[in-house]
């Protein structure tokens, strides 16, 4: 059985385990995604120029606020969030900066200014194509051929996962070991597309995030609906990967680097996607530095 030839580093990553159930301050901070894994050239970090970190209550939502500055996006808008809890976690990441800033750490920032500036000045109808484009290439509906233990592994794992799917929304997926991957009939389109326009814009943002993380829609949305979790789903979108690091051996740092990276993105943008999907109502609220 795969299970022999597939043993993960540590009992956190297992699969079998199923779950129960910005950028800127007023004088401007450019954010600066990490190169890739291959190139890696850490970015710039800039110097902690403030004390306290909290958040308060505008017209237009909850402010995140650096001492007595208000926290401005790179396009120089307010920052300023739909929901209490997506503040505080902002500012819990502003806070978190020791000494230097590393903007590349702080993903729900990013995500925020996205959502404020929308720098490619894409619509709702267009982020939901987006995701759902992904159909057509999902890392969990692509399969090999050989060797058998892989093909085994991909069929005990990603099966399930495309299963539930199916029952959830009642559609067929499938899956296909041929070059042009598999047919994802019209109506499953159209569900999911009409599933995914029940997220307000905010959200939408995180969901193409995560699906662009994972390279799935189908391990996403088994996220969303809480039924993976995010060590899950992530694991699931590198199982060709891991199964060779098990055989053949890592590579240095860079393989345990690279899904710790992608750990942290895929949480980022789930919680986020979680956090754009409440409302709430205070008056005020203050974290201290």
């Amino acid at each position: 059985m795969w299970r022999s030839c597939l043993r993960l580093r540590d009992g956190g990553r297992r699969l079998l385990n199923r779950p129960r159930s910005g950028l800127t301050a007023s004088e401007g901070l450019e954010p600066k995604p990490p190169t890739p894994i291959r190139a890696y050239v850490p970015p710039a970090e800039r110097k902690r120029f403030y004390q306290n970190v909290n958040i308060s209550q505008g017209e237009g939502g909850f402010e995140i606020n650096l001492d007595h500055r208000k926290l401005r996006t790179p396009q120089g808008k307010l920052f300023t969030v739909p929901s209490e809890a997506l503040a505080i976690a902002v500012a819990t990441e502003w806070d978190s900066q020791q000494d230097t800033i590393k903007m590349y750490t702080m993903h729900l920032t990013t995500l925020c200014n996205t959502s404020l500036d929308n720098p490619t000045q894409r619509d709702k109808d267009q982020l939901i194509r987006a995701a759902v484009k992904f159909l057509d290439t999902d890392t969990v509906c692509y399969r090999v051929e050989e060797p058998e233990t892989l093909v085994e592994l991909q069929r005990n794992e990603w099966d399930p996962v495309i299963s539930w799917a199916e029952r959830r929304y009642g559609v067929e997926i499938g899956s296909s070991s041929s070059i042009t991957g598999p047919s994802i009939p019209a109506r499953t389109r159209e569900v999911l597309v009409s599933h995914l326009a029940s997220y307000n814009m905010w959200a939408l943002q995180g969901i193409e995030f995560v699906v662009t993380q994972l390279k799935s829609l189908v391990l996403t949305l088994g996220l969303t609906d809480l039924h993976l979790t995010v060590e899950q789903a992530v694991l699931l979108s590198r199982l060709e990967e891991e199964y060779q690091i098990q055989k053949w051996g890592n590579i240095e740092w860079a393989h345990d680097y690279e899904l710790q990276e992608l750990r942290a993105r895929t949480a980022a943008g789930t919680l986020f996607v979680h956090l754009c999907s409440e409302s709430t109502a205070v008056k005020h609220k203050l974290l201290q530095g």
